[in-house]
């Protein structure tokens, strides 16, 4: 990560800030945190989904005149994985480092300056949060549990939430462009988690940098992990079903797309990027040419390490095998 002139190493990092009509109040004070960041030597990039005209009003009337925070508007709606992906795709190479920030939270102001030092030893860090409501100010869990996983477990299941994470600007020539996958399942925080752990790692810092605010519009929610995350799982499933009409055929498609099949599109791209131990072995064991051996292997080995959860094995592995019998993996060189 250090040039090899310090005095070459650039100095400002940049915030991707991605927005939706955002909440008057919320979004004023998440601009106003991040405006009062001990860390100061940054850009922030609000990156508008649709409505960048009422957006940059708002903007102006948190943070004033303040040059360091522009809207990057665009009127067409992508939704937050592709606006993320925008947002990044903006971000200069020379950057020194990359925040990611929902429109709602609030971060304590050492955030930056606790974070993006960790950098120095992984490509992704992490942080806790304390997960608050609103406008109740109830706090429903004094911190988060992110912890750092092997990377088939992280495959499996993600524990990196981008709002919590700064990266390396040199991941982005790794993690960009996101990967497609028809449907509901691509996320972009757990796509850039994957490529720092097959390249140079990841790491969470375990002390709370902000408050997750928890009110009812909510992309995905953290008041009580372990339920919201399994609802968020069936809304997902729905929402393929949905897509495919119905019928048993559907619903096999449903199981995969949400599990084998975003862990499939994931370890495909990132295997076509780079070419590392890690890279590898996660193709073996997640990819389209999968070996069922290999597959099984790393399921069961991070429910042995108590990294996934029985039930993600299950439905990982049910639902690759419901797609593969039902014939949607024709021609797939698997065995």
């Amino acid at each position: 990560m250090t040039p090899t002139d310090p005095a070459a190493a650039p100095t400002e990092g940049y915030i991707v800030l991605a927005a939706y009509r955002p909440p008057a109040e919320l979004f004023a004070r998440q601009l106003r945190s991040l405006q009062a960041q001990t860390l100061g030597a940054f850009r922030c990039l609000v990156v508008a989904d649709g409505g960048s005209d009422a957006v940059r009003a708002q903007l102006v009337d948190a943070v004033g005149d303040d040059d360091r925070f522009e809207v990057i508007g665009f009127e067409e709606r992508v939704g937050f994985y592709r606006n993320f992906e925008r947002g990044l795709a903006a971000v200069p190479a020379d950057a020194a480092w990359v925040a990611l920030s929902d429109q709602d939270d609030v971060w304590m102001p050492d955030k930056l300056a606790t974070l993006v030092p960790a950098l120095q030893g992984a490509a992704l860090v992490s942080g806790q949060a304390r997960v608050v409501t609103y406008p109740e100010g109830v706090v429903v869990t004094a911190s988060t549990a992110r912890r750092e996983v092997d990377a088939a477990s992280l495959v499996l299941e993600n524990q990196f939430s981008g709002a919590l994470c700064v990266l390396r600007r040199s991941l982005l020539d790794v993690a960009l462009p996101f990967p497609a996958l028809p449907g509901p399942a691509q996320v972009h925080d757990h796509w850039l988690a994957v490529c720092a752990a097959a390249t140079d790692g990841t790491r969470v810092v375990d002390r709370v940098v902000q408050d997750y605010v928890q009110h009812t519009a909510n992309v995905l929610g953290e008041a009580d992990a372990a339920r919201l995350g399994w609802r968020e799982t069936l809304r997902r499933r729905r929402a393929a079903l949905a897509a495919e009409g119905g019928g048993p055929r559907a619903l096999a498609r449903s199981l995969y797309v949400v599990n084998a099949g975003w862990a499939e599109a994931m370890t495909d791209a990132l295997r076509a990027r780079v070419d590392t131990p890690v890279a590898r072995a996660l193709a073996a064991a997640f990819g389209r040419r999968r070996r069922a051996g290999a597959t099984v292997r790393a399921v069961l080995g991070a429910v042995r390490r108590s990294e996934a959860t029985p039930r993600t094995a299950v439905v990982h592995l049910l639902g690759a095998a419901l797609w593969s019998v039902t014939g949607g993996r024709r021609g797939n060189a698997a065995r």
